[in-house]
């Protein structure tokens, strides 16, 4: 792909925007950077792109900008949906996104990880059962790094593992991942997406680029995930939560609570041992079912699979314990950010919950998780411009009561006053956190703050 001497613009000046804007100089092309939000909102992006001599426009768009550009990259975080996309793409200017650029100057294979829930876990997971493997493995995509950072710096890698999200699959034209896991589908983004179909679709898109000799790995009961993996070109590799009704596997994982088979003909047999690892929970050994396969299809051996997975740290913000007092357990998922993420959380546990639940709606139903509160919340608390949806759908659930809270400090000085020994109080909200933070990571830390100041 040739840019030089090409008007570029790029769409959202954060890490990856300006991660883009910089690879796109350095091949001599002529960059403009345009975002909504005005300068004093983007930190020191806008000084670095000075100094780079790339052009900006902030705090709004100019349609010229679009109308003017031989391609358009947009970030991870800009709808590709906006009028003026729509509008550039139906003059015939191509809009792609920056995993698509940067896939097109990479030469390593990649792994590409999605999902509605656990691609973080699943990605850092794989990077390291790789590198146990005595790979050179760069993991990034949508958890912090951009793929675009090791575009034409990538010879000394093996293989590149990514997150990528329903938003970066919007935009994909050439991508092909040489390993595809594809974790689950839930309803997530319905703020973004015309209906639930419509982000499925986004889903599959993981597959549509890959060929005989690529690998597909795919929650084999998922009846969503199998919809988008009928007729693909790759290799498919199910793992099964549970046993598969006829009885026979010829490849892929099968799932117990203590281990997890994996065969994959002609590249690796054995098993995944769950003694000693620090994931905890029935998605969670979904997660490293789904690692295993992919880190063994790309090259990596068994040994180097457990012994990552014997020593990999739970992430930050998912499913994170934050300290116990008085023999309660805080317990951090600022990451849940949508209805399934909560149900999967809730299924970690065995003792009393005090849940904590709330923010920015994203176009979700909550009513589904009635059931899980009702078995397993003895007390909820809500936060956020969702607390009356959240209590409107759940709270006739037969739990001591639910309460509203102004704050998140007053939402965790409620649940402790409330827990008693031997109960967890768990932020899970279920919700964006764009109403009172900038970020779920943001409101994390929050979270591990106040609670760490309690006493």
């Amino acid at each position: 792909m040739d840019v030089k001497g090409k008007n570029i613009l790029v769409v959202g000046l954060a890490r990856s925007g300006m991660a883009v804007a910089r690879f796109l100089k350095t091949k001599g092309a002529r960059v403009t950077i345009t975002d909504q939000a005005v300068e004093s909102d983007l930190g020191l992006y806008p000084a670095e792109a000075r100094q780079l001599g790339i052009d900006l426009e902030l705090g709004g768009h100019r349609w010229v900008s679009f109308e003017n550009a031989d391609l358009i990259v947009i970030s991870p975080g800009v709808p590709h949906t906006l009028t003026v996309l729509r509008d550039a793409q139906n003059r015939g200017i191509k809009v792609i996104g920056e995993v698509e650029l940067a896939a097109r100057f990479i030469q390593v294979p990649i792994v590409a990880v999605s999902g509605t829930n656990g691609k973080t876990t699943t990605t850092e997971l794989i990077g390291q059962m790789l590198s146990a493997s005595g790979m050179k493995v760069f993991v990034g995509g949508n958890i912090g790094n951009p793929l675009i950072e090791i575009a034409e710096k990538d010879t000394a890698l093996d293989i590149a593992v990514v997150e990528v999200s329903s938003f970066q699959l919007d935009t994909i034209e050439t991508f092909r991942a040489h390993v595809a896991v594809l974790l689950n589908i839930t309803p997530d983004h319905l703020d973004r997406y015309v209906d639930f179909e419509a982000y499925g679709r986004s889903k599959g898109r993981l597959f549509e680029n890959q060929g005989a000799t690529d690998f597909a790995v795919c929650h084999g009961n998922d009846p969503l995930v199998q919809k988008y993996c009928q007729g693909i070109g790759s290799r498919i590799l199910n793992f099964y939560p549970r046993p598969v009704q006829n009885g026979q596997q010829a490849h892929g994982a099968i799932i117990t609570p203590r281990q997890i088979a994996v065969s994959i003909p002609g590249m690796a047999h054995g098993r995944i041992y769950l003694e000693h690892t620090a994931l905890v929970g029935p998605h969670n050994r979904e997660n490293i079912a789904a690692a295993g396969l992919a880190a063994l299809a790309a090259g990596g051996t068994l040994e180097g699979v457990q012994k990552a997975l014997d020593e990999f740290q739970v992430p930050a913000h998912r499913i994170e314990i934050v300290r116990t007092l008085r023999d309660i357990l805080f317990v951090n998922d600022s990451k849940a950010t949508n209805v399934d993420a909560v149900i999967r959380a809730l299924e970690c546990f065995d003792r009393p919950v005090v849940l904590i639940m709330g923010g920015r709606n994203k176009g979700y139903d909550f009513t589904p998780l009635r059931t899980h509160v009702q078995k397993r919340v003895k007390k909820l608390i809500v936060i956020g411009e969702a607390g009356d949806a959240i209590v409107n759908a759940i709270g006739m659930a037969p739990v001591q009561g639910v309460e509203k809270a102004e704050s998140l400090k007053q939402a965790v000085q409620k649940a402790y006053d409330t827990a008693r020994a031997g109960d967890a109080v768990l932020l899970s909200p279920a919700c964006a956190s764009f109403d009172m933070f900038k970020s779920y990571t943001e409101r994390g830390e929050r979270f591990r703050q106040l609670v760490k100041g309690l006493t």
